[in-house]
């Protein structure tokens, strides 16, 4: 089997030069690249106690719909503003070019308990945060958030310092 960093298409100059963009779905179209995805991701966790999973939408359902399948864990969805049935919070929060918003149903994660935040993607780290934000305004608390990838230029771990945060594979530029 091929190392992880094989399966991810790398794109020169999109969406604009100077940019190489990562492209997940190459990891995703092969069965081998997926499966491996996931399993270097849930190792990750080997060693932490928590009780649930998040993932926003939608790559992070994609990788912690399985995860939490595997460990038998409950999976919380984030998603976009106006998308989840019942009652939710929100949060606004800055992205590159203008803002966004994020959901979580009000009664997704109790006081006390103990949350994972899987994703494919750090980049700023701004949606993590606003995330963590939603997780911790439950009474939630991130144990862990783990990434398939991580752009080390742009700086997101330290947006989440304090944090326990890992990724598979470290690309070193933006």
């Amino acid at each position: 089997m091929k190392k992880i960093e094989e399966y991810v298409v790398s794109i020169p100059d999109f969406p604009e030069p100077g940019i190489i963009f990562r492209d997940v779905t190459s990891v995703l179209q092969d069965a081998d690249g997926l499966a491996l995805s996931i399993e270097l991701m849930q190792e990750k966790l080997k060693d932490v106690e928590f009780d649930l999973i998040v993932g926003p939408e939608s790559r992070g359902f994609i990788f912690g719909m399985p995860i939490a399948y595997n460990l038998h864990k409950p999976f919380i969805p984030v998603r976009k503003k106006g998308k989840l049935p019942r009652e939710t919070v929100s949060i606004s929060y800055e992205l590159e070019y203008g803002t966004a918003e994020l959901e979580i149903h009000k009664d997704a994660v109790k006081p006390g308990q103990k949350v994972v935040i899987i994703d494919d993607l750090m980049a700023t780290g701004g949606t993590n945060e606003a995330i963590i934000e939603l997780i911790e305004g439950l009474g939630g608390v991130v144990v862990k958030t783990v990434f398939l990838m991580e752009l080390e230029g742009l700086k997101g771990r330290e947006r989440l310092k304090g944090y326990d945060v890992e990724s598979v594979i470290a690309y070193p530029g933006k």
